[in-house]
């Protein structure tokens, strides 16, 4: 054999051999580096940013401008309630008719005076709805039937004054159950005798195990019951000073600021934005097959006003786009799902129009003029729209 073929038979066995040393070298310092506890857990923060990133990039391109809706939208109808339900017609009076009043052509004239530049549009404020000194009203709840869904409606008055809207704990906690503190759970009708409000309904998620932790941050009557700073998931509503309400997708469009919410709930996924359908529950980390089927469920939105809050309980079991559709049809400008299925419940007036199936760790609980407030969560709201706000207590809350 040449000298010439010898040394090309060498250079691959060089190669693989420089290949597994260096290998055996770098799995010795990736050994060092792991065996030490908070070495670890920094990699495992990394890798978990890297990877919301991610979706919500790949998220960011499949929803543009308008995310496509799951591909089944079954409604199916529920055995909880046989009567039937009526819809009342629009009726168009002959004066809003276009028939009844010909349209004459408009002669547009040009003025005389100077043709003024173009403005730039000025960027949109914050809309601020003030509490009315005009008399409260007692709560609206009705069953209405839309887009072949049947369910129940409360609309919640943010300019009523005598409107007010919480969160209930079970067995009266003063936080939310964590993964090393809990209150556990509650029957529901405890809970709508001990708050006595206009409406008592389900809230968000909380977990299975012996814990049943409560699944996202929370605020209520400007005290935080629930807190991380690494809470990343999910869509929340917030009610922020001068009753201004905004909805936040976290890995889509950034952590809201809880300290800035007087009423906070993180929950989802979202089901509509900026008046469209929106759904993306797989980016926002929801991936329960009881989330993203077919079942029970409860909504919460807003018109484009922002000036009151829909509350939507659905008699009939159906999909995240049927739901979706539904809200948008009611006139949601946004709006996101609730936690469903066997915790979904419904009460007004202290009469239960709708038992849940199991025990439950947090409820809604909505005040009016006939059923009011207690003073402390009035007190609460003048406290926060002086400046108060919120600040989570590290000695409660843990990382």
């Amino acid at each position: 054999m040449s000298k010439r073929k010898q040394s090309e038979g060498c250079r691959p066995m060089l190669r693989r051999t420089f290949l597994f040393l260096t290998g055996i070298a770098l799995a010795r310092v990736a050994a060092d580096y792991f065996a030490i506890a908070q070495n670890r857990d920094s990699f495992l923060t990394l890798a978990g940013q890297l990877w919301q990133k991610s979706l919500a990039f790949l998220s960011s391109i499949q929803s543009n401008p308008t995310p496509q809706p799951l591909p089944n939208n079954p409604i199916v109808k529920s055995a909880k309630t046989n009567q039937p339900l009526r819809s009342n017609p629009i009726v168009k009076s002959p004066e809003s008719s276009p028939a009844a009043q010909p349209s004459q052509p408009q002669i547009i004239r040009r003025s005389p005076k100077q043709a003024k530049p173009v403005q730039p549009a000025q960027p949109s404020q914050p809309q601020i709805i003030r509490r009315s000194a005009k008399q409260a009203k007692p709560l609206q709840l009705g069953r209405q039937n839309v887009a072949g869904a049947s369910f129940y409606l409360t609309t919640i008055d943010l300019a009523d004054p005598e409107i007010y809207i919480t969160i209930g704990l079970a067995n009266n906690a003063a936080f939310a159950n964590n993964y090393k503190v809990t209150r556990g759970d509650e029957p529901f009708e405890n809970m709508v005798a001990r708050y006595r409000a206009a409406v008592v309904a389900n809230g968000t998620f909380f977990g299975k195990d012996e814990q049943k932790s409560v699944l996202g941050n929370m605020v209520a009557a400007g005290k935080f019951l629930k807190y991380s700073r690494w809470e990343n998931y999910g869509t929340t509503l917030g009610i922020k000073a001068g009753n201004q309400l905004e909805m936040v997708t976290a890995r889509i469009e950034g952590k809201p600021d809880w300290s800035q919410h007087w009423f906070s709930l993180t929950c989802g996924p979202r089901l509509v934005k900026g008046g469209k359908v929106w759904l993306s529950p797989l980016s926002e980390g929801f991936k329960d097959s009881h989330v993203l089927g077919v079942g029970s469920r409860t909504a919460i939105g807003f018109p484009a006003s922002r000036d009151k809050l829909f509350l939507v309980t659905f008699l009939d079991s159906l999909s995240l786009a049927a739901e979706a559709k539904v809200m948008q049809a009611i006139g949601c400008f946004e709006a996101m799902n609730l936690d469903g299925g066997a915790s979904v419940a419904l009460a007004h007036q202290g009469e239960i129009l709708l038992p849940a199936g199991r025990n439950l760790t947090n409820v809604l609980v909505v005040y009016d003029r006939e059923y009011p407030a207690p003073a402390q969560l009035k007190q609460s709201w003048e406290r926060f729209q002086k400046g108060s706000r919120p600040s989570p207590d590290p000695s409660v809350f843990f990382d």
